[in-house]
């Protein structure tokens, strides 16, 4: 399916599309970043419309959240909704099989939470974001434990990358919002990306890993003229 659009705001447009696919009475995700940041106003418009009732928010961090609020959503959380039938997040790359690295904004643990409890996973990028392979444009985000992070750090390592301690801006080590390290972790071109993910998950103060392998069921594409809806089908 193919939209044609006059030069403008893609990336807004595609996140609109994206909301454009919510119904009345749905449990939606929100993702984190200015894609996010797009839907929300984009969902909070429909309601108002009356376009949307019955619908419940559950964000993916504490920014999404608080802007959520801010545009009045109705919120609620995994606890009492832990099936969600539609979740609206961007990625930092997409690959030809629709794998995804995510993480970027230093959320991926909420994220993958909410997308493996997502029936529909719909991503919103811009065509930069696209690569044959993972790891062609962008470092793999690995979320750790503050505790051991040394430990963590030298075990990716041994895996043939170089990890890099995300840091904030006031010069401290950046912290998730729920308060661990983030190394960043060039892997190079990941034709195998399950491969990692594999050796990753099962080691102890890795808690989670940027990789989103088989989740995405729809990409939403927004390029220089028109927008672009692939689905996994």
């Amino acid at each position: 399916m193919t939209q044609t659009l006059a030069p403008r705001d893609l990336k807004r447009e595609a996140a609109y599309f994206a909301a454009g696919l919510i119904e009345p009475g749905m449990v939606v995700g929100l993702g984190v970043g200015s894609t996010a940041i797009h839907a929300v106003r984009r969902v909070a418009e429909l309601i108002a419309e009356g376009a949307l009732p019955g619908i419940l928010c559950i964000p993916c961090s504490k920014s999404t959240h608080a802007e959520a609020e801010r545009f009045g959503l109705p919120l609620t959380t995994l606890e009492s909704h832990p099936r969600i039938d539609l979740t609206i997040d961007g990625a930092d790359e997409v690959d030809a099989r629709m794998n995804l690295i995510k993480g970027g904004g230093g959320a991926l643990l909420r994220e993958k939470i909410v997308a493996q409890a997502s029936k529909r996973e719909i991503i919103v990028v811009d065509s930069s974001k696209l690569s044959t392979y993972l790891g062609e444009t962008w470092a793999l985000p690995v979320e750790v434990t503050t505790f051991g992070h040394g430990a963590s750090r030298l075990f990716l390592r041994e895996l043939g990358c170089e990890p890099v301690l995300r840091m904030a801006a006031n010069g401290e080590p950046f912290t998730t919002d729920q308060g661990n390290f983030i190394y960043d972790c060039n892997f190079g071109v990941m034709e195998h990306p399950e491969d990692i993910a594999a050796m990753l998950d099962p080691r102890a103060g890795i808690v989670e890993h940027g990789l989103f392998i088989g989740l995405a069921t729809d990409i939403v594409v927004a390029s220089e003229d028109q927008i672009r809806h692939i689905t996994r089908d």
